[in-house]
């Protein structure tokens, strides 16, 4: 079937994929811009998936501030190049990435990160939850695996839905930059500061 520019150009205004990739998409998929969206996507995990060994030692160290000047979030992102580490897409990406974490309070990175004494005190309360409520043993396991994923969705920053698209998870923003600038980009250290905080948690240790 016959692909219109403007078929195409809405895609890429809403994937920020490339123009090739866009008309590719949505070839495929007989025109279904939603379906092309999926496309795109699967073809950015792909590629992230064949990136994930090789090393990113460029990038910028991301930050934003709220407009009260009162939240603060520096965050390192790193990539294959200094010339992808210059480009506009990959700064804003780095932007909002800052923003989420000041908005979405991400405690680590992964699930894999979350410290294995905490996963062990939420999965004994989940699992506590669910005998309360009486379910048999066999339920319970699955309620207390479905409730722990939706704690790593609160406090992980990849599994998080993204604070302007909440279709997406951050792990996906990442992927769809990587099919984009075509090399591996990953993000490493986060620090988030708020006004009074440690006040705050010095407050509740007395």
């Amino acid at each position: 079937m016959s692909i219109s520019a403007a078929q195409v150009k809405s895609l890429r205004d809403k994937t920020g994929a490339g123009m090739m990739d866009c008309k590719k998409a949505l070839a495929e998929t007989g025109g279904d811009e939603e379906k092309a969206i999926a496309w795109l996507r699967e073809k950015g995990m792909a590629k992230a998936a064949k990136r994930a060994g090789r090393t990113a030692s460029e990038g910028i160290i991301g930050h934003y501030v709220h407009a009260n000047n009162k939240i603060g979030v520096l965050v390192e992102v790193n990539c294959e190049t200094d010339f992808v580490a210059k480009a506009d897409q990959f700064k804003e990406f780095a932007k909002n990435v800052a923003m989420q974490i000041a908005a979405a309070r991400p405690v680590c990175l992964t699930p894999e990160d979350v410290p294995a004494d905490l996963v062990a005190k939420e999965r004994e309360i989940f699992k506590k939850q669910a005998m309360d409520e009486g379910k048999p043993e066999h339920i319970a396991e699955k309620i207390v695996e479905g409730r722990l994923n939706k704690f790593y969705k609160e406090i992980c920053l990849l599994e998080q839905p993204y604070i302007k698209d909440d279709k997406l998870a951050v792990k996906d923003l990442l992927n769809e930059l990587v099919a984009v600038l075509g090399e591996k980009v990953e993000i490493g250290r986060f620090q988030r500061f708020e006004i009074g905080e440690n006040i705050e948690e010095e407050s509740g240790e007395e």
